[in-house]
């Protein structure tokens, strides 16, 4: 591992969120370094979406601390948010406009100022295939297509962090083939923290897997390792969450 690679991009240090007397999620810390595709794993109602929500400051945390590039997103939250690009599942989009007007509303948002929003746009239309329909109302655009706005409107600011609650969700196969392809590519330069029930999707682009169960961490280490002999990772993952729950 080289230095720059030790560098830690996104922390969670205890995070718990309480509703009452439930533990959605309850102490979890990990770190993820820079250059390094994490792949955040867990049964439904695990704690993933809460967890990468209190990373986001979208959700305040009942106890602990998140911080994203070394800035604390409780304290210093404009500058952890524009280090940081957030595809949440089944994110809000404005129906209304295109692709292309949506683009350019979030930009602006961002400050970002012409030639570099311009120059941004056509890179990450480019990389989530949206050529075809970037003057299309997105209230028309199918899943996949409204997934894909989802992930250019996360990359356009070309953020060192990405954290994504089921990046391929609704994409067709030959989509979900370039989606991991582009992971895989932005990967090589930026931290990826990715939320999925596709176990393909981990062994095709991660390089590490944090599993959550009942709210805590249960596994921590890379795809492989989580397996014992003969096991396969779908075998691993239900024994893990099975021994959790037990």
């Amino acid at each position: 591992m080289t230095p720059a690679q030790t560098v830690a991009m996104i922390e969670a240090r205890g995070l718990s969120k309480f509703y009452g007397d439930f533990a959605a999620v309850r102490d979890v810390s990990f770190e993820v370094p820079n250059g390094q595709v994490c792949a955040f794993l867990g049964p439904n109602g695990a704690g993933k979406s809460t967890t990468m929500k209190m990373l986001t400051g979208y959700l305040a945390p009942t106890e602990g601390r998140a911080r994203i590039a070394g800035h604390d997103i409780a304290v210093d939250r404009l500058q952890a948010v524009a280090r940081v690009g957030y595809l949440p599942e089944n994110g809000p989009l404005y129906t209304e406009m295109t692709p292309l007007a949506s683009l350019r509303f979030f930009g602006r948002a961002r400050g970002m100022n012409r030639a570099t929003l311009e120059s941004r746009i056509e890179t990450v239309v480019r990389q989530c295939a949206l050529e075809e329909v970037l003057e299309k109302s997105i209230r028309k655009l199918s899943k996949g297509y409204r997934q894909r706005v989802g992930m250019a409107q996360a990359l356009l600011h070309d953020p060192d962090v990405l954290i994504m609650d089921e990046p391929t969700s609704g994409l067709d196969p030959n989509q979900i083939r370039e989606a991991r392809l582009l992971l895989r590519q932005l990967g090589q330069q930026k931290t990826l923290l990715l939320s999925t029930h596709i176990l393909q999707e981990v062994e095709a682009v991660a390089d590490r897997v944090l599993l959550i169960s009942s709210g805590r961490i249960v596994y921590d280490g890379a795809p492989k390792e989580m397996c014992r002999e003969n096991e396969s990772l779908d075998d691993a993952f239900s024994r893990l969450t099975e021994e959790a729950a037990a």
